[in-house]
């Protein structure tokens, strides 16, 4: 991966095996960044598709492999008063199944890139969005109190 900063606004390069989620949290580490949004688009190898399950509050998991055409990536990053970051991540695959082309998409647990992918980091800028935490569910909601 490689990464640099224009204006408030962080661009990446994430290079093949390397790990989205994981690699935009490394920078919001490195950078401090305690809330932002980001996009992105990619060549991929697998994705970790998920589903929330309200009736349980758990995550079911699809996994999908293969040539991944990363047709969209969009979610945000917020903390909680503790500093720990939380990602919120949707996104859309093409890819083909035999003669067919089909479309996945949800929330993502992780994705694999195969050849490259491109990310724009957004921080907040001038304020911080933070966690707060939803017992009904059982995830974390934005807050802006501070």
């Amino acid at each position: 991966m490689e990464y640099r900063q224009y204006g408030d606004t962080y661009y990446m390069r994430l290079d093949k095996d390397d790990e989205i989620i994981s690699s935009i949290v490394e920078v919001c580490k490195s950078e401090h960044i305690k809330s932002a949004i980001y996009s992105g688009i990619g060549g991929c190898k697998e994705a970790q598709i998920q589903t929330f399950i309200p009736g349980i509050k758990e995550f079911e998991t699809r996994t999908i492999t293969g040539m991944l055409e990363l047709v969209s990536l969009m979610g945000n990053v917020i903390s909680d008063d503790e500093g720990e970051l939380f990602l919120h991540t949707h996104a859309m695959f093409s890819y083909k199944d035999g003669d067919k082309h089909q479309v996945a998409a949800g929330h993502i647990k992780s994705i694999t890139v195969l050849y490259t992918a491109e990310i724009e980091l957004r921080p907040v800028v001038e304020g911080s969005i933070k966690r707060q935490y939803d017992p009904e569910t059982g995830t974390g909601f934005w807050s802006f109190s501070n």
